[in-house]
């Protein structure tokens, strides 16, 4: 187990310089000077270079990964170019807005698609199946963004039961989850479809394992096989999932952010980008990265201490 997780640990700090390098070449293949559209059209000559000096972005691109991934280390990750803030404190600040916004989304994702993929697998093709195939499909379907718009019309403009933007009072918990409620239901409800679909299918590849067979000739009792035989086999690919979807989502929520003007990540890498704050984006992203590889890295080890089919030595 300890070697796979050293393992796992390699991997995600490639995964993480691989992100950063990626970027930073797309930064220098963007048309037109990043100095100049940052500074604009009256900046003079001293000012570029002593922006490009600041930056870093006189130097060869090599040199500036690895100055980038040096500061890390220490802890540095530069200031925002127009405020002048410190960019770890500016991360530091938004980051938890966008964790709280997925962990909400897919929690009530798995609330209701783990156990309907469940009931859809033991009670194959009936009408309920059939109807509920319908559903979660079409939730599959329709863009994240478009869900949130029309929830924001509906819940908000139009019903009033629910705030629209922003992320609630400061220090007043009921207003934070209200203000939550159609943000993640935008995030996750293309999830309540996934996971339903993934579980349904697992499952009846697992009913299907001799080991099955032989549970019910031995008498025990369906419930248990479901739970202990079946289940625990056919969750496995949602475990995988889920640790993919969450790493997913923290980039994705960009458009929930946006549309419910909330902080967060993906609000504050769209902004930085327009705006070509190169610093703010590059912490951004390796937040994201970082994230992502932790809740992937979690998933397989889940996976690892479940499967029951797997020994680690």
């Amino acid at each position: 187990m300890i070697n796979f997780v050293i393992n796992k640990l390699i991997v995600g700090f490639l995964i993480i310089l691989a992100s950063i390098s990626s970027l930073y070449i797309m930064i220098h293949m963007v048309p037109g000077d990043p100095v100049k559209v940052l500074l604009g059209p009256r900046a003079t000559v001293e000012m570029q270079e002593a922006i490009s000096i600041k930056l870093g972005l006189n130097n060869p691109i090599f040199i500036q990964i690895f100055n980038f991934i040096s500061n890390i280390f220490k802890g540095d990750l530069g200031n925002d170019i127009l405020t002048q803030r410190s960019v770890l404190t500016i991360l530091l600040e938004q980051t938890p807005h966008t964790i709280a916004l997925v962990i909400v989304s897919i929690g009530w994702a798995m609330l209701i698609g783990i156990p309907l993929g469940c009931y859809n697998a033991i009670y194959q093709n009936s009408f309920s199946d059939k109807l509920s195939g319908i559903f979660t499909v079409s939730f599959i379907a329709i863009p994240p963004f478009v869900i949130g718009l029309y929830c924001l019309l509906i819940f908000a403009v139009s019903l009033k039961w629910l705030p629209a933007i922003g992320v609630g009072e400061s220090g007043n918990l009921i207003s934070k989850f209200l203000h939550l409620i159609l943000p993640s239901i935008a995030v996750g409800l293309g999830w309540v479809g996934y996971l339903a679909r993934l579980v349904r299918s697992s499952m009846l590849e697992v009913f299907k394992e001799n080991h099955v067979r032989t549970a019910r000739a031995y008498g025990i009792s369906e419930s248990k096989i479901i739970l202990h035989y079946v289940l625990r086999i056919a969750i496995l690919p949602t475990i995988t999932l889920l640790g993919t979807g969450i790493g997913i989502l923290f980039s994705s929520s960009v458009f929930a952010e946006i549309i419910f003007s909330r902080p967060g990540i993906g609000k504050l890498i769209y902004e930085s980008v327009i705006d070509r704050n190169y610093p703010v984006v590059m912490g951004a992203v390796l937040i994201s990265s970082t994230l992502f590889v932790i809740t992937t890295t979690l998933a397989d080890i889940i996976n690892v201490l479940l499967d029951p089919r797997i020994k680690e030595s």
